[in-house]
């Protein structure tokens, strides 16, 4: 008898593991709905929080751009004619890439005709925008930034 009934607790064990081993259709759906409603959170903050990188990215390349253009017309009496002068002359280490457009291509430069100082022999670039078409988080395009 001892034997049948060590038989039964073997059985009874088995019995357990094999119920225990894996997960049921049920608990892997609540698990899989539980996930989805995570990344229908998750996923657009994250895209919101790469947004607002790449416009600080566009606002600090942009004041920098700007300072050296002005820098460059006071020192020279002239403006630059093209971005490249002023990597040239070492008033920027290199042009940087457009964060909107990933590229170095598609800056946009206002050249006007007007003469900022009473030196100044030449009109060239005074101002640089994005190339960008997209609409800023503020509501403007960013080539009007």
């Amino acid at each position: 008898m001892l034997v049948r009934g060590k038989h039964l607790m073997v059985a009874r064990t088995n019995r357990k593991i094999r119920r225990s081993a894996g997960f049921t259709l049920v608990e892997l759906m609540i698990v899989m709905a539980i996930i989805m409603i995570l990344a229908v959170v998750a996923v657009p903050a994250y895209q919101a929080a790469i947004r607002a990188a790449r416009e600080a990215v566009l606002r600090e390349d942009l004041h920098v751009m700007r300072n050296a253009i002005d820098s460059y017309t006071a020192d020279k009496q002239k403006a630059p004619q093209s971005l490249d002068d002023l990597v040239q002359e070492g008033y920027l280490k290199a042009i940087p890439d457009d964060p909107m457009t990933h590229s170095k291509e598609t800056w946009v430069v206002d050249t006007g005709t007007d003469l900022h100082s009473t030196d100044q022999t030449d009109p060239g670039v005074d101002n640089v925008h994005s190339g960008s078409q997209e609409q800023g988080s503020d509501g403007q395009p960013y080539s009007a930034w």
